[in-house]
């Protein structure tokens, strides 16, 4: 369990690491080269950024669940 646990977070971790990057900051930034500079300029970017404003916070919710679980379990031995 520990193991898939640690995968898991692992996962999380780096898909994390991508969607704050995709988000758009203040100078375009990384979120530029990954595109965030095309989608900005469609109709339907406020629908996008809504989209991946979610996600990151549903996949940092995941990441925080999984590091407490996995600190449990670690703890009990």
């Amino acid at each position: 369990m520990i193991v898939g646990l640690s995968i898991v977070l692992m996962i999380v971790s780096l898909l994390m690491i991508m969607l704050v990057l995709l988000h758009k900051g203040k100078g375009g930034g990384l979120s530029d080269l990954f595109g965030g500079g095309v989608t900005s300029s469609l109709g339907g970017s406020s629908v996008v950024e809504r989209n991946l404003d979610r996600l990151t916070v549903i996949t940092g919710v995941t990441w925080i669940i999984c590091v407490l679980v996995l600190g449990l379990l670690l703890n009990r031995g």
